[in-house]
């Protein structure tokens, strides 16, 4: 199975409002490994960028002027992605904004690009309700290095969003394996059961018993009568 785990960084929080994508990531997974295939670009948003997205990424309008615009770039990124699975931390964010940009493209959107779709923030929030989802939190719970991400940017983020959602489905990993191991199914069946060896009863000697009874007798007096144990011995059958 093809996968892409994508990532995009924006002018601004909400498309609707013209804000514009400035840098778009593509990671292939195969089978779920990385094949070292991806696609990284910036570009020209033809407009100014928020200051609290700038904070986030680090990017100003004037570092991306020189830089193709979407629409110049728009078919190599449908290339790229047709009939992969997407993996997307907070999906309706980012496909949002690519369904805005290859609306300005007068391409089709999104659902008719991709082969499927899984939203790793929703996976996190069922799996950890009430913690912290975001892609920090993530990293910390799984295990995953993210020292050297002091701003976001789509490729770094998309290689510790690939981490995160291997590490999150490593179960379907394992499952397979145990799946594929033909031997294991044989411990199940009738044959194998009725090969096993009587179970084995060791019976306390005479001394073992008296020993026991003794000890019993003064963790009795010791409790004042108390010895749970010591009632059951002596209880009538």
């Amino acid at each position: 199975m093809r996968q892409l785990i994508i990532d995009t960084e924006t002018t601004g929080l909400d498309a609707k409002q013209g804000h514009r994508i400035i840098e778009f990531a593509a990671l292939e997974l195969v089978d779920r490994r990385p094949t070292g295939r991806s696609l990284h670009l910036h570009f020209d948003p033809e407009r100014e960028i928020d200051i609290g997205a700038t904070e986030v990424h680090g990017m100003t309008w004037d570092d991306l002027k020189s830089r193709p615009k979407f629409q110049d770039q728009a078919r190599q990124i449908v290339e790229f992605v047709r009939g992969a699975e997407w993996i997307i931390h907070n999906a309706p964010f980012d496909v949002g904004f690519l369904d805005r940009e290859f609306e300005h493209c007068a391409l089709s959107g999104c659902a008719t690009l991709y082969g499927g779709l899984i939203d790793t923030l929703a996976m996190a929030r069922e799996a950890f309700p009430g913690k912290r989802n975001n892609l920090d939190a993530l990293c910390e719970r799984f295990g995953v290095s993210n020292a050297h991400r002091t701003l976001h940017g789509a490729l770094l983020d998309a290689q510790l969003l690939a981490e995160v959602y291997l590490a999150m489905t490593r179960g379907q990993e394992s499952l397979t394996i145990e799946l594929g191991a033909a031997p294991a199914a044989t411990l199940l069946s009738g044959a194998a059961s009725a090969a096993r060896p009587a179970l084995l009863v060791l019976v306390p000697t005479t001394e073992e018993e008296a020993a026991h009874a003794a000890y019993l007798a003064d963790l009795d007096r010791e409790s004042h009568g108390r010895c749970l144990w010591l009632r059951e011995t002596t209880a009538p059958a």
